[in-house]
């Protein structure tokens, strides 16, 4: 029979009693010479079990204070903010962009709530995005002006909207919502799939600091994307 070392089984109990959640987020530990007596061990072999639970994340120790439980770490997932164009010229593919409408206004209400501004001019962009001549996706964008007056000067049929803005406007912050949808009439013959038949929509809101930059839905055929998310602790 094979004999568990006894730094294995000081962190095993350990871990069953913070797993469990006998022990929850922020419990102080007993002090090392109470796990000395109860193993009847050294310090030099509690301390190699900790060790070990600190390695993991499971443990924090605090000068001056002791061993505590860590409180489990957050994760968020991160979605980085695609190049369409440069997406598709990634996969070996000819990309083009057609420019559908491009209308400078003062906000209306749906751009005020979608920009979350007060008032102020915007531009709003139609366009579609080929890749081998067939469709890729269908972009509606909207550029608050106030905060990217240089925008005005650009001419998007024949730079990316999205591109331009990486490659010009810094960015603090930016937020994501994905949907699955049934292509309407308008996006099924932009796209050129059937009506009702399944697509991807990315929306995505992009600040500086305060300042709303953009607000941009990008709707994909079904089968022609894929997101691709890390997960940061």
């Amino acid at each position: 029979m094979t004999r568990i070392a006894i730094h294995d089984r000081i962190r095993g109990d350990i871990e069953g009693r913070i797993m469990s959640g006998t022990w929850e987020a922020g419990h102080r530990l007993p002090p090392e010479h109470a796990f000395m007596e109860e193993y009847g061990c050294s310090r030099m072999t509690v301390h190699k079990a900790i060790d070990g639970l600190v390695d993991r994340g499971l443990i924090e120790r605090r000068k001056r204070a002791g061993s505590f439980v860590a409180a489990p770490k957050a994760h968020r997932a991160a979605l980085e903010i695609p190049d369409v164009a440069g997406e598709i010229r990634g996969q070996g593919k000819d990309y083009r962009l057609g420019l559908i409408a491009r209308v400078e206004r003062e906000a209306d209400g749906r751009d005020r709530e979608l920009l979350e501004i007060e008032s102020g001019p915007v531009l709003s962009l139609q366009c579609l995005h080929r890749a081998d001549g067939k469709p890729f996706a269908l972009e509606e964008r909207l550029i608050s002006l106030a905060a990217v007056p240089a925008a005005r000067a650009v001419d998007f049929a024949q730079e990316s909207p999205g591109a331009w803005l990486l490659a010009h406007v810094p960015w603090t912050d930016a937020r994501h919502r994905i949907t699955a949808i049934a292509a309407t009439r308008p996006i099924a013959e932009r796209l050129a799939v059937p009506l009702g038949s399944p697509c991807l929509s990315v929306e995505r809101w992009t600040w500086r600091s305060d300042a709303r930059i953009t607000y941009a839905r990008q709707v994909y055929p079904g089968d022609r994307h894929a997101l691709i998310a890390s997960f940061l602790a």
